[in-house]
């Protein structure tokens, strides 16, 4: 049986060095599975639910062996704005309906077509995100509410300086989730000895210690219990799928965490030399995840590529070290549920705030400017949508803009002219002459002489549109007077398309 089988035959090794990895990743996953859930507006729990099935359900499906599945902060956004205008109830069925979309793309063999996306409009999706994320964490470190949209909160900073600067109880908490992000940024710097707590767990167990220690008492994670937290989805819950609103949220989950996931997984199969990721299987496997995650009303999953980048580089070799990771998570959950409730919500914004950074591609962004403008311009673009308006609409935007950017590229069409005997002059046009190049081809035609006879030679041409076609059989009925002599067409293939 192939090594890469959670239940096949493994060695000994391979066995130990996946479980020490399992440990590094569950240590990843534990603050950002709180962390995420806290800034969805949803309980702390949710996302523990969500870590767990990751791990233990999607961790034994095939598809991709070394990627880590839980609650992305890349859909902390979407998942505000849903439990905001719909409420907590209709998270579940929208992420159980989302889910099986997947698994039915998966199925047709979607999942490789995916890959297929301008990997600028998902750059330019997830910068966005992260600048949402970044400025909403900024009032959450502060314990202050944080306006709705993306201009309101950047807007409302000025008043947050002033709010920090004059509320003891604010400069306290900020302080608290300033240091964590410190924290963050310094340890990759440290030895590897102490780096062999990864950073989250380390910045959020210091924040912890220090609030207790010192007698603070900014606001901290609420728990329930794990059972208490599950609320699978009512009659009157699933009604709700009925509302357009409700199932263009829909779509945009299915897409956003399909995409990322996919995009991951293709990141994932460059750090390692064992197979390759199916595509479609790996897809069916994150629907049937968020299935049962919306049955349960907990989080929508993705592939999360800080814990598998964890994963990897912990030496995991083969899907045990994922499934034993989400084990580590139910047991912690199940009987250690009061430490969460000691965690500062400061320091969970911290993280967040660090994580969302880590969205925005700034160090990409220039030497992508001076070999692909374009590339950076849609990205740009696609970022500033997604903060002004919103991530369904500004991937939409981001996506439309990369469809007519290719057309653009791909519609290259050259005018030639040569003068015959008797004063005629015949234009050849080669290449794709699509309506995007309209308005430049009839600059150029109107441009020769209005007294000669012209004949349009469109031999040439790989591609002719309908707007095209039209405009030129326009433009030579005026110019040819066809008023008293009917324009003949006759076809490329068969007379080398000459427009009399």
């Amino acid at each position: 049986m192939s090594p890469t089988r959670p239940f096949g035959i493994i060695s000994p090794q391979v066995v130990r060095r996946d479980l020490l990895a399992s440990v590094v990743v569950f240590l990843v996953a534990l603050p950002l599975c709180v962390g995420v859930a806290v800034a969805s507006g949803v309980p702390a729990e949710l996302g523990l639910i969500t870590g767990i099935v990751g791990g233990l359900v999607v961790g034994a499906l095939p598809g991709s062996s070394l990627q880590v599945s839980g609650p992305a902060a890349g859909l902390t956004v979407l998942v505000l704005e849903t439990v905001q205008e719909h409420g907590l109830g209709a998270l579940g069925p929208i992420v159980l309906a989302a889910g099986v979309l997947q698994i039915a793309l998966g199925a047709a063999r979607f999942g490789r077509w995916f890959r297929a996306i301008s990997v600028s409009v998902v750059q330019g999706m997830l910068a966005g995100i992260g600048l949402v994320i970044v400025l909403g964490q900024i009032y959450a470190m502060a314990d202050t509410a944080q306006p709705s949209s993306g201009l309101g909160k950047l807007a409302g900073l000025p008043g947050l300086a002033a709010e920090i600067a004059a509320s003891t109880a604010a400069l306290s908490a900020f302080s608290i989730g300033a240091a964590t992000v410190a924290v963050l940024v310094l340890w990759p710097r440290l030895p590897a000895r102490v780096r062999m707590v990864p950073g989250p767990l380390a910045a959020v167990a210091l924040a912890t210690a220090v609030t207790a220690g010192t007698g603070l008492s900014p606001a901290t994670v609420e728990v329930s219990g794990l059972l208490e937290a599950v609320r699978p989805p009512g009659a009157e819950d699933f009604g709700q799928l009925g509302s357009t609103a409700v199932i263009g949220t829909v779509l945009a989950f299915a897409l956003i965490a399909s995409a990322e996931s996919l995009f991951s997984a293709a990141a994932v199969d460059r750090m390692h030399g064992g197979p390759r990721t199916d595509y479609d299987k790996e897809l069916m496997a994150q629907g049937v995840g968020n299935t049962l995650c919306g049955a349960l009303g907990a989080l929508p999953m993705t592939a999360v590529i800080v814990r598998s980048a964890a994963n990897v580089q912990a030496g995991a070799r083969t899907s045990l070290s994922r499934i034993a990771h989400g084990l580590w998570l139910l047991l912690f959950a199940a009987l250690l549920p009061a430490v969460i409730g000691l965690i500062p919500l400061a320091a969970l914004a911290g993280v967040l705030v660090h994580a969302g950074c880590k969205l925005v591609p700034v160090k990409d962004l220039l030497p992508l400017w001076r070999a692909h403008r374009g590339e950076a311009v849609l990205l740009a673009v696609t970022a500033v949508a997604v903060v002004v308006t919103n991530l369904f609409e500004g991937v939409i935007l981001g996506l439309l803009l990369a469809v007519v950017k290719s057309a653009w590229e791909t519609s290259h069409v050259h005018l030639g002219t040569r003068r015959l005997t008797g004063g005629r002059i015949v234009v050849t046009l080669t290449g794709n002459a699509t309506f995007l190049r309209l308005p430049r081809i009839l600059e150029q035609l109107e441009e020769l002489p209005q007294d000669r006879p012209i004949e349009l030679d469109l031999a040439g041409l790989r591609h002719l549109d309908h707007a095209c076609r039209v405009a030129l059989e326009s433009w030579a009925h005026r110019h040819n007077n066809a008023e008293t002599e009917p324009v003949r067409i006759r076809h490329a293939e068969t007379t080398g398309a000459l427009l009399p």
